[in-house]
Order: structure tokens, then sequence, then C-alpha cells
């Protein structure tokens, strides 16, 4: 088994690319894989290997600037979630495209997974999933805005095109582990909404902690490793991944006539050209080589 590490922390790092060197060094001397961002405003990613060399990274982390307190979530997986290790220098660790939203101000107020319920549940709270469409597609709360958007970028807008519908209500807004709602909940404050709260930790700490019998989650979540989607106490859950266009599928799906490996699926078969199409055979032809040939042709999953 691995053990997956999520994580992310904001903070304000004056010379963020002079820390990627001796991080990027660990994580290989440790044999991690996964994706590592660094951002002057923090650091963002999930990571896999073994319990020990995670312990490593994690110690690591804690040491550089005002990480000393930051926050992870552990899970596993029975096979190797990633191909590879990266460490890249970004401009944000997750993208909303505001540069007034600070996180480390102030940001909404924490509901722990065991209060979420009693909260959403409320007659003047409104719950907003702040994910992407195709992580919306497989699984969120109950009775869940869906902005329908198709990256975090697009939100600000959403929210300016849409806020009407939400006066005089109080927000409740979650993503996968918590990052995205520490950016959407600072903006929505500086928009001027008062009573702003948001899931901690994240979907993947409410599966972990709430008991399936009590849940209000419908549905998967989806996961940015190879695992596809978890589902309660994060168990791994049946999907798979559309090589062509990251999308999540099911095994079902792969039956389907606009199913091609590595090619197309059903969601995006009339997205791409048919040189697109000749392009992905040729890479899927390269990865079944190297396959044979007992190498890892690697196409990422981030």
């Amino acid at each position: 088994m691995f053990t997956v590490c999520a994580l992310y922390h904001f903070s304000r790092f004056e010379n963020h690319e002079a820390l990627r060197p001796p991080l990027l060094e660990l994580c290989l001397k440790e044999g991690i894989t996964g994706t590592l961002l660094l951002a002057p405003e923090g650091i963002n990613g999930t990571i896999a290997g073994t319990r020990k060399g995670i312990d490593a990274v994690i110690a690591h982390i804690q040491s550089l600037p005002g990480c000393a307190n930051f926050e992870w979530k552990l899970s596993t997986a029975a096979d190797k979630p990633f191909p590879r290790m990266k460490v890249k220098i970004k401009k944000e660790i997750v993208t909303l495209g505001q540069p007034n939203v600070d996180p480390t101000a102030h940001v909404g107020n924490y509901v722990t997974p065991q209060d979420w319920n009693e909260l959403i549940q409320s007659p003047d709270v409104v719950t907003i999933d702040t994910r992407n469409d195709y992580e919306v597609a497989i699984g969120t709360f109950q009775g869940a805005v869906d902005p329908e958007t198709a990256s975090f970028r697009e939100f600000p807008a959403w929210w300016e095109e849409n806020k009407d519908r939400f006066h005089n209500k109080r927000v409740a807004m979650f993503c996968t582990g918590g990052i995205r709602c520490e950016k959407s909940t600072n903006f929505l404050m500086s928009q001027g909404v008062e009573d702003v709260y948001h899931l901690k930790g994240g979907i993947l700490k409410y599966l972990e902690e709430v008991p399936q019998e009590d849940s209000t989650w419908d549905g998967e979540c989806f996961v940015f490793d190879g695992r596809v989607s978890v589902g309660p106490e994060l168990k791994e859950g049946p999907h798979v991944l559309c090589h062509a266009c990251r999308r999540p599928i099911l095994p079902e799906d792969l039956s389907r006539p606009e199913y091609e490996a590595g090619v197309s699926c059903h969601h995006c078969v009339d997205a791409s050209s048919e040189r697109d199409k000749t392009r992905f055979r040729e890479r899927q032809k390269q990865m079944l080589l190297a396959r044979e040939r007992g190498e890892q042709h690697i196409i990422g999953l981030d």
C-alpha cells in the first residue's frame, strides 16, 4: 500500500523559488512521487510513497517559513498513484486570478465535518460547490449549488452574475481538500458577504470522519491522482480516467462507442479534431510499446 498525502498551506514566502531544489532532492531521495506547487503565497500538492518517506517530507515542509502548523490529510492507495515527482514554481498555488485575495488575512468560518450537516440543512443557508464541473458531476452534497465552472478562475465572474440569488443568505462553501475555499471565502468577504462558512478539511475530511449512514454526500469525490475517485472512509471509487480529456468515467463507459483508449470518451469525442486524435493514437501506441518493454511511459495525471 502507498501512503497518499494531500497538503496545502498559505504562507508568504519571500523567495519561493529557492525552496524548490532541497524539497525536490528530498522527495527523490525518499522515493516520493506526485506534484508540489510553490508560489509566493504558499505550498500545495499531493504526494505518495512510503509512510517513512511521507513523514520526512512533512517534517521538511514544517521547517519552511510560516509552515510549522500546516495541516495535511493521509489516505492509502493500492497502486502507485503518480508516475514521477515534480515540484513546480507557480504564481498561485490555486489559481483564482484575483490579486487582492489574501487568505492569510482572513477567511470564512471553519465548520467541522461533524457540524457540517446541521449548517447546510439550515433554511437560511445556501451551499456552494466551488469545484470544477467535471468534479461535481460524479458527486456533491445534497442540495448544493453547482456553478458549472470549467475552472476555479471562472468563480468570481459566476458570483457577480448570481450573487442576487443569495441575498440575505448565509453562504457555506466546500471543495476537495479545503484550499479553494480559503480563497473563495476571502473573495466573498471582500465582496461584502458577512456570513461565510467553509468545510474544514474539505470533502476528504468529511468522508473520512462522518459515518456513511449520517452522510449528506451523494456519489464519489474526484481526486487528482491514480485513484481517480474516493468514497466513504476514503475507499477507492469505481472511476477510471479518460487520458484524452482527464475526466472521470465509469468502467461501463469503456464499452460505449465513443470510447477509444487514450483517444476519446463520451465527454470529449466531439471536442478534438481528427488531427488531435491521430496524435493521441500515436501516444497510446508508444505507451503500450513501453509497457511491453517493461518501461513506464509517463503520460501524467495532473
